[in-house]
């Protein structure tokens, strides 16, 4: 972590477990079995693992590999979110969508820096863990507020041509078109 980075955690604290744990929950009541914002927990969740996954790995192969299926995850869900929700969120929460945007490029910049690190290596562990901190902020943010006034603003039609594109959007990661 860069002295940047330090300085910013200690000035900014994440939130707590449960602050998230809460967030999430919220996120779940708004949320409709299928929806895009249903899948789009389903994500989160995925994501979550995989980076448990990768902090498990024992070994320099098993590492590689699990920061290879994360990093293909985020890429594939961030790109989602991107080309659907973040467009939504233009119209009347500008600063939502340019910091969801902003965040999802540095957490893309970050995993790249990481894959030129030794697997084996401290600095690997704590890149991958600034990484696990960032993701998991922006998460909050989505399931705390950013995504909750779409569920509340958007009329039906809206809801419903959006959970469509972003299982279209990722069903061609998921191909892999």
């Amino acid at each position: 972590m860069s002295v940047l980075d330090r300085i910013v955690a200690a000035v900014t604290p994440p939130e707590s477990e449960e602050d998230r744990a809460e967030a999430r929950q919220k996120a779940r009541a708004a949320a409709a079995p299928g929806d895009w914002l249903d899948q789009i927990l389903q994500h989160h969740q995925q994501i979550e693992a995989a980076f448990s996954e990768a902090e498990a790995a024992a070994d320099a192969q098993s590492r590689t590999s699990a920061q290879r299926k994360l990093a293909a995850l985020l890429t594939s869900h961030s790109s989602a979110e991107e080309a659907v929700i973040y467009p939504q969120l233009s119209k009347d929460h500008k600063s939502h969508m340019a910091m969801a945007y902003e965040e999802q490029q540095a957490a893309k910049v970050q995993l790249a820096l990481l894959e030129e690190l030794d697997p084996l290596s401290h600095d690997w562990q704590e890149k991958l863990e600034h990484i696990k901190g960032a993701v998991a902020h922006h998460v909050y943010e989505e399931e705390n507020d950013r995504f909750l006034h779409l569920k509340d603003e958007l009329p039906p039609a809206d809801q419903d041509r959006m959970t469509t594109r972003y299982r279209e959007e990722m069903s061609r990661y998921d191909s892999g078109l």
